[in-house]
């Protein structure tokens, strides 16, 4: 595999926590990272801007202690996701609180990442980039990012429609770095498939949405566990971009399926600050909500998803799983 060296021996299980829009937060990010999991958020989760460099101040000071406290346990990098579009008013600011922090991983979502990167790559973090298609990971390789995101159908959130296994398997083609798949994961056979397709880590949102450490509401996290994949309706009538939510709070929300068809939203980004209040109504899940059934904390989840992993791989209890 082509995991970058600062990332060796940091996982108990080959996962990043996706950021999630209004979920994830730093008591999520510190649990998934002590477990071994990379935890991430998005930098406007953090809102006014000044409460991202308390969140990150958080977030490095109860890691170092655990670290101190547990050197022999694996404990997984942080990362924080930035909206590159220009609607995001915040984005130099975040940026400067990054680089203060010396994020470990960086997240671009929507624009070009080259500015970021050259950035970030100053101080040696990562710089990782969220494609829905082959002709946006080869823009984003072009930018100088560290590693490829295939945000594949069925994954919450912005998405696009092309299958894991194609999307996974056509950047593999061209492209021997780092490499995340995205894309209805919420277990342990699921992490090794997309191993064997060719990624080197598991991207996982919406498993992490219905655990106790997430942001949701217990009402979001309960409608996850109650959901099924066809519940879940990809439209960019919320933001303009396409994403998967979950039709019952569509529909609590007053939404008619008419409204919902793709093109509605006529392909064009939302101001930020307008997104922020719809998805406060509506709810993002992605088809992962199939094997969804409970809402463990995160130390319980990550060693069931560590256990099914070794299962998948084979592996006996007592194997090693920090990627080498």
């Amino acid at each position: 595999m082509s995991l970058p060296a600062s990332l060796h021996g940091r996982f108990s299980v080959p996962v990043i926590a996706a950021p999630m829009f209004l979920v994830s937060g730093p008591e999520l990010v510190i649990e998934t990272c002590k477990a071994g999991v990379a935890g991430t958020f998005p930098a406007l989760n953090a809102r006014p801007a000044a409460q991202l460099d308390e969140w990150l101040t958080r977030i490095d000071t109860e890691l170092a202690a655990f670290r101190a406290a547990n050197p022999a346990a694996p404990c997984a990098p942080h990362g924080v996701n930035l909206i590159l579009h220009a609607s995001n008013a915040r984005l130099k600011e975040d940026l400067a609180t990054l680089v203060r922090h010396r994020v470990p991983i960086v997240i671009t979502s929507l624009g070009n990442p080259a500015e970021v990167a050259d950035v970030v790559h100053g101080y040696g973090g990562l710089v990782l980039s969220d494609v829905v298609h082959a002709y946006h990971a080869r823009k984003a390789i072009a930018a100088g990012v560290d590693g490829i995101i295939a945000v594949a159908g069925g994954a919450g959130g912005h998405a696009g429609v092309q299958s894991t296994i194609s999307l996974v398997r056509e950047i593999r083609e061209f492209w021997d770095g780092l490499l995340v798949a995205a894309g209805s994961i919420s277990d342990g056979a699921a992490i090794r498939a997309v191993e064997v397709l060719g990624a080197d880590l598991a991207y996982m949102g919406t498993r992490f949405i219905a655990t106790r450490e997430s942001m949701a509401q217990p009402e979001y996290k309960q409608m996850v566990v109650e959901s099924t994949p066809a519940d879940i309706v990809y439209t960019d009538a919320i933001s303009g971009a396409n994403a998967n939510f979950m039709w019952p709070s569509l529909e609590r929300a007053g939404y008619r399926r008419e409204e919902l068809a793709a093109g509605f939203g006529k392909g064009k980004l939302h101001d930020l600050s307008e997104e922020a209040k719809a998805w406060r109504d509506v709810w993002s899940a992605g088809h992962g909500v199939a094997t969804i059934d409970d809402v463990p904390a995160v130390a319980e989840l990550v060693a069931r998803l560590a256990a099914e992993y070794r299962a998948a791989c084979a592996l006996p209890p007592s194997a090693v799983l920090a990627p080498a």
